[in-house]
Order: C-alpha cells, then sequence, then structure tokens
C-alpha cells in the first residue's frame, strides 16, 4: 500500500513538472525580479483589487484588474519584447494572465514565485498609495 501511495505522488510530481515546462512562462523569486527592475525596461503589473495595491506594491508597478489585462492594454502594447512580471496576492490571476500574454506572443513573461507574500518574506519593500 505504501508503495503504490509512492508511486502516485512520484507520478504527481513528474507530471506537474512536465506541465510547468510546457506553460510557456516562467516563475521567478524575488531577488530574480529585483535583478530584472535593475536591468531595466521591465514591466511589473500588479493584479491586485485596487484597494490591496494601495496598502502596498512593489516599487515602479502598475495596477491592472486581471481582466482588463489585455495585449492590446496601452502598458502592454509596446511591451512584446520586454520583460513582463506579473504579481497578484496568490499566484492565480498571475498564472492566469502568462498565459495570455504567451498566446498573445509576448516573449518575456514571468510570474512572480509566491505572488506579494513572497516578496515581502525576503524583507523588500512595498510602497503605499496609488504608485
Amino acid at each position: 500500500m505504501l508503495s503504490l501511495a509512492f508511486a502516485g505522488l512520484t507520478i504527481a510530481i513528474i507530471v506537474t513538472e512536465i506541465a510547468r515546462l510546457f506553460r510557456g512562462f516562467k516563475s521567478i523569486k524575488p531577488a530574480e525580479l529585483t535583478h530584472l527592475i535593475n536591468g531595466g525596461n521591465t514591466v511589473v503589473i500588479d493584479l491586485s483589487a485596487g484597494s490591496d495595491f494601495e496598502k502596498g506594491h512593489i516599487t515602479g508597478s502598475r495596477n491592472v484588474q486581471p481582466a482588463q489585462l489585455t495585449p492590446s492594454h496601452k502598458l502592454l502594447a509596446q511591451a512584446r519584447q520586454s520583460p513582463v512580471v506579473l504579481v497578484c496576492r496568490t499566484g492565480n490571476a498571475s498564472s492566469n494572465a502568462a498565459k495570455v500574454l504567451k498566446k498573445a506572443g509576448f516573449e518575456q513573461v514571468f510570474v512572480l514565485d509566491g505572488g506579494l507574500p513572497a516578496w515581502q518574506a525576503a524583507d523588500l519593500p512595498l510602497v503605499k498609495g496609488r504608485g
């Protein structure tokens, strides 16, 4: 019985990792995001609700609601070749948005692994207000 459970768990991990390879976007850690931001030309989009965004967000990020995030959005229209990093509170909204952008031809799409809680856990600053 224990061997079957182990085999099932192993298969689940393998399937998850294979799916991650083929999803078309990359998850990045907070330190990698700071490197991208410091390199310039990176578009950071926070998909949080407006009130959550005002309570705290990454410096330079722009707040866009998931329903409004389309490849023709004014923030993205010129960013097809630039790194685009999507951030949310849980990772779900940013993963879904990343899939949309990859299908639309965006070349460098990233999702902050762990969302803003991971950013805060790394002791990185958030700014308050509308940004």
